[in-house]
């Protein structure tokens, strides 16, 4: 009587390993934030002085458009585009979100509570991914979820949904 319990081991090492090299040849998940994204709707910011009229021209130019992230370039409308991004991502606590705004608020009110700001916008937790760009726009995105996020510009607060 044969033993094929040597043949079936040798059979399974060579799949193992072959399973192992090929994988190490896969390419990386792209990172979350790049594709394409759609400026959906803008809402007036939580820091935004009620008093001052709002500008509603660039607003209403903006929302609609389409914002592309791509390893090497941001492309959309002017406010946004920038080439040569150095992205990196980062956890943001309620009071550093649109730039530290909701922190700023709360500096000079005591009892604005920063993770209530965040809510009505959508953010709901305690910290949330942004992406910092170094682009001269100084803009930071930060992602509500993986399907959403936000930036903040001239009194308003952007919302994209990823296409």
């Amino acid at each position: 009587m044969r033993n094929f319990a040597v043949p079936r081991l040798t059979v399974l090492a060579v799949a193992i390993l072959a399973s192992i090299g090929l994988s190490s040849r896969m390419p990386a998940a792209e990172p979350f934030y790049l594709g394409t994204w759609k400026i959906d709707s803008a809402v007036v910011a939580p820091w935004a002085d009620p008093v001052r009229k709002f500008d509603t021209a660039e607003m209403k130019s903006l929302v609609g458009k389409i914002v592309v992230f791509k390893p090497n370039e941001i492309s959309g409308p002017r406010q946004v585009a920038c080439k040569g991004p150095k992205y990196q991502v980062k956890d943001y606590p309620a009071d550093m979100l649109f730039q530290g705004a909701f922190g700023e608020m709360q500096s000079r009110d005591h009892s604005v509570d920063p993770v209530k700001i965040a809510a009505k916008l959508g953010f709901h937790g305690s910290s949330w991914k942004t992406v910092e760009t170094g682009c001269a726009t100084e803009l930071d995105w930060h992602y509500i979820d993986p399907t959403t996020t936000t930036f903040g510009l001239n009194d308003y607060v952007y919302i994209l949904k990823k296409q």
